[in-house]
């Protein structure tokens, strides 16, 4: 094919839509993902307690998350934190496709219960 002018024209090479470019999220997003997620799998929380907040490090098609939360207290620590994790896990993955091998939960504080007993225990 030639061009008005003369030149020589090349058809157009199919780029397949895989190889077109690259969808980058960004941490911040994951995060926030993970945040409300996280907000999802604890349910109640005292109204004093900050809500929970997310930090992400994303390499490629992976998301390592720290979670840091605060929780009533007295309650099951260890069952809500497995909860948290799972959910976490299954959120990113759903809404982002990535994969999430690690969520690591911080508990930053404990609130005590209207009426739990307060001060040290033996």
């Amino acid at each position: 094919m030639t061009t008005e002018t003369g030149e020589l024209r090349r058809p157009p090479t199919v780029v397949p839509p895989g190889e077109r470019g690259a969808t980058r999220i960004a941490d911040r997003v994951v995060a926030k993902i993970a945040s409300q997620a996280a907000r999802e799998a604890i349910g109640e929380v005292p109204e004093d307690a900050a809500p929970p907040h997310a930090t992400v490090v994303v390499h490629h098609d992976t998301a390592r998350v720290r979670v840091h939360l605060e929780l009533d207290y007295p309650t099951d620590i260890g069952a809500r934190c497995a909860r948290v994790r799972r959910h976490v896990v299954e959120r990113v993955r759903a809404l982002v496709g990535m994969e999430v091998p690690e969520v690591a939960v911080q508990v930053e504080r404990l609130h005590p219960a209207h009426g739990a007993a307060q001060g040290r225990t033996r």
